[in-house]
């Protein structure tokens, strides 16, 4: 174990050797700025900066840390102080050789400040805010006042320019007063109490700490830029930064998710989104700049937008994440390391400073944190696993001081005591943490949502991002329109209409806007937003006309992203148990979930019901819970009933043998489906039915009720044309009212039925 952790370090003395003997000879070459040099930094600041971060994570500490030892090894602390000569070889102090590798490291820092602001979960902020708002109140303001203070104290010596000594002091205060929110979150992440309730506070606490210690940040950088406290111009970035961020969470907020869609559906070049991503980034930082604010604010709150799209924000994560984490970011860190002298704690005046700032800044946030939990409403336990939480610098701090460093705020013994501060803070964090959380016990509220939590996460509606509905003119896609807006409006889920046919093309032009399937999705979408949460009842919905063949325009459409498909033409079912033609088109060129609607019986003259009664064939499987799913959706998105049938057949081991166990599992299985309604508080009544044929049961439970609708959720069956078994295809052809299929993605290669 201990070989496997050190193996990655074990690399580094060749790798200095051979680059330091490589960066001699290009050096003798030429005087200017080297190509070769900027590489070979790059390759040592990730090489040992990722393998510090892996031994980091190994022993429980983030992986930041390793990356900020990197550059402290590489920098003048170690490397430098055993071998000058070399260290300046390959880290020279020309002005030309650093700037090369400072715009990549500048640019590093914009796009952990899009991640992080991606990270930022607003609505966890809007769910505990006063709480959070009141605790990071205090968490800022006793830190500040101790930060000011001790600038106010601090030695001549230790300030670039002793004359501005109340802009050095504004800026301790707030280094002092920010917690690092991606070190929180990642900790509170790795130890799973992300969703408890004080890790949402925690993490909310910090997400508020960030945006304040930013807007601070702007100011400071203001005043250092005047010189003096210039009332115009603090006026002009405060002013300025607040209308930013109104205009950003209003108007931005659309148009962010407009340019992704636009993007994603419009350019057919390589990785569009991120394109337009960084594009906004860059925008949006040049903007605060222009205001007088620093670039970090507008990256950090293009995060938050990119973040609160409502589509693709899990594939931008994955895209995004691995390059900045694995190059920016060990490359931003390396490099605020190497500007970290840790040989000038070795003067005893500065190591005892540099102590005490350590001990200040963890007096000052701890306790502040700690008094605001407890005036916040916490109880002890909560407000000590908040304090702990909340101590951690980590890369917001370093982060902080290198603008300090490169404003001239700073002075580079500052710099080095600050960023030591950050480092020791951090690492006492995570146990710290670790053993305030380890006695929190769970009260029944917090189970039960962390319950409901854990099914969405693994359900299937809830992770929707993204529908598509393809329809005709007929009356069945009318009803299909009305489905898909109740499912697309329990959620606020973006949804695309797709005309197909010639048919369709033609009365697309002539078509009432008020009678169109756009606007029976709104209209449906509407309804919910009675009965649901604040995400429910507003939809964007966007209209699109086939003009190719109808296979081609299915496929152009399904490389865009979308992870349901509901479809609602004319003619459902053929002869000889085959769907339609055109049903089978469809279907052979989407592989993701289909959501097949046959509107029958009182829904062929009414296609837009106030309310479903609706019937859930079940049977415990995936595909089954799958349609319970939906089911229970589109009943609490209306005032229907929802009645579930579980059917024990002859081949069900359990029901032939008439033993307890076998009912057991029957009862098991309706019990699922009842605590699944329960969860979205949708009434339910269960029925079993043994010994008999599924698709006899079904059809005698719609002849006895008054259920006018069936969801089934069925397994594409592996044949020469599109199947879902025999159950479906008894409901498509014998049921006297509505059926809606919700399939699975992919064809199995079995025969048995999915009901």
């Amino acid at each position: 174990m201990q070989w496997s952790l050190l193996r990655p370090v074990g690399l580094v003395p060749a790798a200095l050797v051979l680059t330091t003997i490589a960066a001699s000879a290009e050096g003798g070459k030429s005087a200017g700025p080297s190509e070769f040099l900027l590489v070979a930094q790059i390759v040592l600041l990730i090489a040992v900066g990722r393998g510090l971060g892996e031994v980091m994570q190994r022993i429980g500490q983030p992986s930041v840390i390793g990356e900020l030892l990197a550059g402290i090894i590489l920098g003048p602390s170690l490397f430098g102080w055993i071998w000058p000569e070399a260290q300046h070889a390959i880290f020279p102090k020309t002005a030309e050789q650093k700037a090369m590798i400072d715009g990549i490291a500048q640019f590093g820092i914009l796009l952990l400040l899009l991640l992080t602001g991606m990270e930022t979960d607003l609505k966890l902020v809007r769910r505990v805010g006063k709480a959070a708002i009141a605790i990071s109140i205090a968490g800022i303001v006793v830190p500040f006042a101790c930060g000011f203070a001790l600038g106010q104290f601090l030695p001549d010596a230790l300030l670039p320019n002793p004359q501005e000594r109340l802009v050095a002091s504004v800026f301790m205060g707030t280094a002092l007063s920010i917690s690092s929110v991606k070190i929180v979150a990642v900790v509170v992440r790795e130890m799973n109490f992300m969703r408890r309730n004080v890790g949402q506070i925690i993490v909310a606490t910090a997400v508020i700490d960030d945006t304040i210690g930013w807007i601070i940040i702007a100011v400071i950088f203001s005043l250092a830029s005047h010189g003096t406290l210039d009332i115009a111009s603090v006026a002009k970035a405060v002013l300025g930064t607040l209308a930013f961020l109104a205009v950003s969470f209003t108007i931005g907020r659309r148009l962010v998710f407009q340019l992704i869609r636009w993007a994603n559906d419009t350019l057919v070049s390589t990785a569009p989104v991120i394109t337009v991503i960084l594009l906004l980034m860059s925008t949006m930082a040049l903007i605060t700049h222009l205001i007088g604010v620093h670039t970090v604010l507008g990256a950090f709150v293009a995060g938050i937008l990119v973040g609160e799209s409502p589509i693709l924000t899990r594939q931008i994560d994955e895209r995004l994440r691995g390059l900045i984490s694995s190059f920016f970011m060990p490359v931003f860190f390396g490099l605020a390391g190497l500007s970290a002298d840790l040989s000038v704690l070795r003067d005893p005046e500065l190591l005892m400073l540099t102590g005490l700032l350590v001990v200040i800044a963890s007096i000052g946030k701890f306790g502040g944190a700690f008094v605001g939990g407890t005036v916040g409403g916490l109880n002890y336990r909560e407000s000590l696993a908040l304090a702990s939480g909340m101590n951690a610098r980590g890369s917001t701090e370093v982060i902080i001081a290198t603008i300090g460093l490169s404003i001239g705020v700073l002075s580079q013994n500052l710099f080095t005591m600050i960023v030591t501060m950050a480092i020791v803070t951090t690492m006492a964090m995570p146990p710290m943490l670790r053993a305030a959380l380890a006695k929190l016990p769970m009260n029944s509220e917090e189970k039960e949502r962390l319950e409901r939590e854990e099914y969405e996460r693994r359900g299937f509606v809830a992770n929707l991002e993204r529908p598509l509905l393809a329809v005709d003119e007929s009356v069945n896609a009318t009803f299909a329109a009305h489905v898909a807006g109740l499912i697309a409006g329990t959620r606020g889920l973006p949804i695309t209409v797709l005309h197909i046919g010639e048919r369709a093309r033609k009365q697309d032009k002539g078509r009432d806007e008020e009678e169109s399937h756009e606007a029976v999705v709104k209209k449906a979408a509407e309804t919910v937003s009675a009965t649901g949460d604040g995400e429910a009842g507003s939809v964007d919905v966007v209209s699109r006309t086939g003009r190719a063949e109808l296979g081609e325009t299915i496929a152009d459409e399904a490389r865009k992203g979308f992870d349901l498909l509901v479809v609602g033409i004319d003619k459902v079912a053929a002869a000889k148990d085959r769907f339609d033609r055109k049903i089978e088109d469809i279907a052979a060129k989407f592989e993701g979930p289909l959501a097949i609607v046959s509107a029958k019986g009182k829904h062929l003259k009414q296609p837009m019901p106030d309310a479903f009664n609706i019937l859930v064939p079940v049977s415990g499987s995936g595909v089954s819970k799958r349609g319970a799913e939906v089911a229970v959706a589109l009943a609490q998105a209306g005032s229907g009933s929802l009645r579930v049938i579980y059917v024990a057949t002859t081949r069900d081991k359990g029901a032939q043998r008439g033993t307890s166990r076998g009912l057991s599992q029957e009862t098991g299985i309706l019990k699922d489906a009842s605590d699944l309604a329960a969860r979205y508080e949708v009434d339910i009544t269960t029925t079993l039915r043994v010994n008999r044929a599924p698709e006899a049961a079904i059809l005698r439970e719609i002849d006895t009720t008054d259920v006018d609708l069936v969801v089934m959720g069925v397994d594409r069956i592996q044949a020469d044309h599109l199947s879902f078994g025999g159950v479906a295809n008894a409901m498509l052809r014998q049921s006297k009212v509505s059926v809606l299929l919700v399939s699975s993605g992919e064809a199995r290669q079995t025969s048995t039925e999915s009901a």
